[in-house]
């Protein structure tokens, strides 16, 4: 007799005897055995820790990013020669102009004396087993706070993308020369990527590599990190030249533009507001994809720990995985030196 013409207490009892061939949690019961059939795993070697460095006489605290500080050279470069040690080797640098060396042009960026270019070359003359990515923008470096020069003033504030061009240049081969691996344009300019590469060739710099910030979009979540990097605008926004998060397709014409002009890896960020971009890119791109996690994602969950909100350690752990989960190939994130400790730990 068929089960569904039983009376329904028989037909339940029936099923219950009968053996359940199908059991999900068969694979969930211990730690060890959820371990070895995860097919998701965040490795340290896919993590690249941002840090902000300058001139500055010890190192400063930024008060919306709880363990984050801006780091005077020698002790950027000792703390990253630290965090090697622990099996963390790529680090994002972001210059931070302390004392203020800032012009019109963002001229700064391009001087062998700026942060970023001496914690570089001091880490190559020690020999430090790193991969070192530099920022390539000018918003720390302008006095307005704008990535790029502005065009003349009866225009109004907006950017030229063009003469921006040619700094961006100038800059990337300073930073080249000084021995980075890569160079993180973050500017959104168009034809960043391909002025970029032809300045590094000509420079004799092939093998740098470019990790181009494709799709990066005008987000509300970067708030920290303008107080990190001492780069607020001082008028106006970025809307004119980040990508609006209304629109759901723009990346793919930015991504292909980048690869097509030579970028080794391509961006998107931020990342957790930005996952089903990640995973289209990570679908569609034929280089690697990296997702930054971005400031104001950091500081949410800080602010959320320290209200007793959530648990910080798992929360952290289960975004960093979504985010690797949706295709990222590599992460930026503010959390790296911890993730790093708990990775050893499991």
């Amino acid at each position: 007799m068929r089960a569904d013409r039983l009376a329904p207490g028989l037909a339940l009892s029936m099923a219950r005897i009968q053996p359940l061939r199908r059991r999900l949690r068969r694979l969930r019961r211990s730690e060890l055995l959820r371990d070895a059939v995860a097919d998701v795993v965040v490795r340290p070697q896919m993590l690249i820790y941002p840090m902000f460095v300058g001139h500055m006489p010890a190192p400063r605290p930024v008060a919306s990013m709880p363990g984050v500080s801006q780091w005077p050279v020698a002790d950027a470069v000792a703390r990253i020669g630290q965090l090697a040690g622990l099996g963390l080797n790529q680090f994002l640098l972001f210059g931070v102009t302390c004392p203020p060396r800032k012009d019109p042009a963002g001229n700064y960026a391009a001087d062998p004396d700026a942060p970023v270019n001496r914690v570089i070359s001091e880490l190559r003359q020690a020999d430090a087993p790193v991969v070192l990515h530099a920022d390539l923008c000018l918003c720390e470096y302008t006095d307005h706070g704008h990535c790029g020069l502005l065009q003349e003033p009866d225009v109004g504030w907006v950017v030229d993308n063009d003469r921006t061009l040619d700094q961006l240049a100038r800059t990337a081969v300073a930073q080249a020369r000084a021995g980075a691996d890569l160079v993180a344009p973050s500017g959104m300019m168009d034809g960043q990527v391909a002025t970029i590469r032809a300045a590094l060739d000509a420079a004799g710099f092939n093998h740098v590599a470019i990790m181009a910030y494709s799709a990066k979009y005008a987000s509300n979540l970067y708030g920290p990190f303008r107080e990190a990097g001492q780069g607020a605008m001082q008028f106006g926004d970025r809307r004119g030249y980040q990508m609006d998060f209304r629109r759901s397709s723009e990346w793919r014409r930015a991504i292909e533009a980048d690869i097509a002009q030579g970028a080794d890896i391509v961006m998107v960020k931020p990342a957790l507001t930005y996952l089903d971009i990640l995973h289209q890119v990570h679908q569609s791109a034929t280089v690697p994809v990296s997702a930054f996690h971005v400031s104001g994602e950091y500081a949410m969950l800080h602010a959320a720990a320290d209200r007793g909100w959530l648990e910080f350690k798992p929360a952290v752990m289960e975004q960093t995985t979504a985010i690797a989960r949706a295709g990222a190939d590599l992460i930026l994130t503010y959390f790296a030196p911890q993730l790093v400790e708990w990775l050893h730990e499991r």
